[in-house]
């Protein structure tokens, strides 16, 4: 059966969901998926994550700058584990290590990177010290004096400093996701700033290794790493998707960039999420305003993208997308729906709506496994 695990906001958030929901197809239609109801109490789970090997699942609680992890129960049921971890303002995105010995967590809010411990039962390792103040705070009535979370790395700085934004506003860090390299290595994007960093996980936390920085007003949001080992890297604000590459000196640097689709409108449209095939031989960013989903071919060895085809999404503001048995699974996160989209293999195209479905403000898919 055809089942995900449906991020989504809350009340607190402006949305309507009420914790991890459940969508799921049927043995006769595996394709007709339908809302089966939230699975968690939790406020605003806006993004999930899956333990590589373990029946636990990550949530950024968005709304309460804290991760929280759930143990898979039954076959359509989660359980906490622990008490929600500290993250940061805002948490909008985590991803777990390939080891499953941590997660990286990015905040929009205060622009925080973020990494958490995980122990072997899949369990989130809270920061030492600010256990102890809480439970000093506990057992003695001291007031509870917590400090930065040790896991939170090196914060950025503006490239381009005294710059403001497009409205005229203070440039400020927005963390926006995080990818894990091939050779070890993890990416993070810094909307705010206009920035792709560059860490190395160390024993005590992630160490800044290097940054390259995008053109001014970009808005670097979300990456894929392609199977030819370049990370594509789409702008929210711009419209855009880079391909960055190592060189042989192990710096990333900027090979090409292309406009998401040709007709796409700066100011109008911001595309949201990137999303491969298999195979990577196409890429597919939606765009939150004109509410469309834009087709890019990958060519060459991998560093050259070509815009190929732009459709409708069939949702309003199209938060989250992935690419599930040769079809596009969409998250409108103001039309309270999904849509299931039937992809052209050969061109990559998006040919129509398969199916429509009401969720309550989904913000991001997790296939349950």
């Amino acid at each position: 059966m055809t089942r995900f695990w449906l991020g989504g906001y809350g009340a607190a958030m402006e949305g309507s969901a009420d914790g991890i929901g459940l969508l799921a197809g049927d043995e006769q239609t595996p394709t007709k998926l339908s809302y089966r109801g939230a699975v968690t109490q939790t406020p605003s789970p806006s993004w999930l994550a899956q333990h590589p090997t373990l029946n636990v699942v990550y949530a950024a609680l968005e709304g309460d700058a804290a991760v929280q992890a759930f143990r898979r129960t039954g076959e359509s049921t989660l359980q906490p584990v622990g008490d929600p971890v500290e993250a940061g303002d805002s948490v909008c995105h985590v991803t777990v290590a390939p080891s499953g010995g941590y997660l990286v967590a990015s905040c929009y809010g205060d622009g925080r990177v973020v990494r958490i411990g995980i122990a072997s039962d899949g369990s989130l390792v809270p920061d030492a010290a600010n256990k102890a103040a809480e439970l000093r705070a506990a057992l003695l009535g001291e007031a509870v004096e917590t400090s930065t979370p040790a896991g939170v790395a090196a914060a950025a700085s503006d490239p381009y400093a005294g710059a403001l934004t497009a409205t005229g506003a203070e440039r400020v860090s927005h963390a926006h996701a995080s990818a894990f390299l091939p050779d070890g290595r993890i990416a993070t994007t810094d909307l705010g700033f206009d920035l792709v960093r560059f860490w190395r996980a160390t024993p005590s936390g992630l160490v800044l290794d290097h940054e390259v920085a995008l053109p001014q007003g970009t808005g670097p949001r979300h990456m894929v790493v392609h199977p030819s080992g370049h990370l594509h890297v789409v702008t929210e604000y711009s419209c855009e998707v880079f391909t960055l590459a190592a060189g042989p000196d192990g710096i990333w640097r900027v090979v090409s960039s292309v406009l998401s689709s040709p007709i796409a409108e700066v100011g109008v449209d911001f595309p949201a999420e990137l999303a491969r095939t298999r195979d990577g031989q196409f890429l597919y960013t939606a765009l939150r305003g004109s509410n469309t989903v834009a087709t890019l071919r990958v060519r060459g060895a991998g560093e050259t993208l070509e815009p190929v085809a732009l459709a409708d999404s069939g949702v309003d503001w199209p938060r989250h997308h992935l690419v599930h048995e040769g079809k596009l699974l969409v998250a409108g996160q103001r039309s309270d729906t999904i849509t299931l989209l039937d992809l052209d293999e050969r061109t990559g195209a998006v040919l129509g709506i398969r199916h429509e479905a009401q969720v309550p403000t989904p913000t991001h898919f997790l296939p349950v496994r």
